[in-house]
């Protein structure tokens, strides 16, 4: 097998199963770790493949990571750490203590374990909630003041600077912009995706913060971005920090709207002046510099995430969207 050894923690998950499909199509040896707290559904169509190894454990547990590896198989090149409480409400709702103890300190954990084992480089999910709005409304980027609004946020950057001053595996950090489309465990509290599945199923939408301006990704081209900074020169990954995502995802509410009444024209959309507390997101980002460093691109549109969100609901590809396997502790969030 000439693939690397990847280790991808919350492998199971929204991003981590579709992530894990890619890896082992292009001949890696991938070994999941996950809790399996919404299931492991998303995983079935890999155990045939000798080259797919999971393991249910915590990552916040001290040998999680060195007690999950095969035997005989060659130790890991690169650990992708997707586990973790995520979004602003779940972290919210469990308190800092909590959201410190799996979302900083397991990736400390984590992150010590790959030392031990001689990994060459760990790849950290993080979130472009990290930034506050530019004062004077331009877009903000890898430069631009941290100013968290959440708890969520609060946890990214403390992970990101405990990772940013280490010497061990080379660390690149990905802020993803919002999240949609579909993968082998779809989640449904996520604007875009949440959006289409009130229209389909209530032939309504609420909407609240009308005007505000996000950045979003879909789950592809998240994956792909990740396996830049697997693959890139390690130059351009040791200690680099990179938007993920594309001037073309910046929307308004309105516009991700637009999309959904080109395919329910008969959905009734009302708005609400109501404000939500944590994080608002109200923010332009640059993507220059992960275009500029790795040469991406995103190849999905919100239309396409829209489009196939409304197909595999019509078609009843997915059967009962409010499975709790679709959503991310119990929350959904607009």
């Amino acid at each position: 097998m000439t693939g690397k050894h990847i280790v991808v923690t919350g492998g199971a998950g929204y991003i981590g199963s579709l992530l894990t499909a890619r890896l082992l199509r292009q001949g890696h040896r991938v070994t999941v770790i996950d809790n399996l707290l919404f299931g492991g559904e998303s995983l079935l169509a890999f155990f045939s493949d000798p080259h797919f190894h999971f393991v249910k454990a915590d990552v916040t547990e001290q040998r999680s990571l060195r007690d999950s590896l095969p035997r005989h198989a060659p130790k890991p090149n690169i650990v992708i750490h997707l586990a973790g409480i995520v979004g602003f409400p779940a972290c919210q709702a469990i308190g800092r203590q909590a959201t410190w103890y799996y979302n900083v300190q397991a990736t400390q954990n984590i992150y010590t374990q790959a030392a031990s084992l001689g990994v060459e480089r760990f790849v950290y999910a993080s979130t472009y909630s990290v930034y506050a709005p530019s004062a004077d409304g331009s877009a903000v980027n890898e430069t631009s003041p941290l100013q968290p609004e959440s708890l969520y946020a609060e946890s990214k950057i403390a992970a990101e600077e405990y990772l940013l001053a280490q010497n061990g595996p080379a660390p690149v950090i990905f802020r993803l912009a919002t999240v949609y489309g579909l993968s082998p465990r779809t989640r449904f509290d996520l604007t875009v995706n949440q959006f289409v599945l009130d229209a389909f199923t209530r032939r309504e939408l609420r909407i609240y913060q009308r005007g505000y301006s996000r950045s979003f990704i879909h789950v592809w081209d998240v994956v792909r971005g990740l396996m830049l900074g697997m693959d890139c020169p390690l130059e351009k990954a040791r200690g680099q920090v990179y938007n993920l995502g594309s001037e073309e995802g910046n929307y308004t509410k309105d516009q991700i709207v637009s999309f959904i009444i080109k395919r329910l024209p008969e959905v009734i959309v009302e708005y609400k002046d109501l404000t939500f507390g944590g994080d608002k997101r109200d923010i332009t980002v640059s993507f220059d510099k992960i275009r500029r460093e790795l040469g991406f691109h995103t190849e999905r549109s919100v239309d396409d995430g829209v489009r196939e969100l409304v197909n595999a609901l019509k078609t009843g590809l997915i059967r009962n969207p409010y499975d709790e396997r679709y959503r991310n502790a119990h929350f959904i969030v607009q």
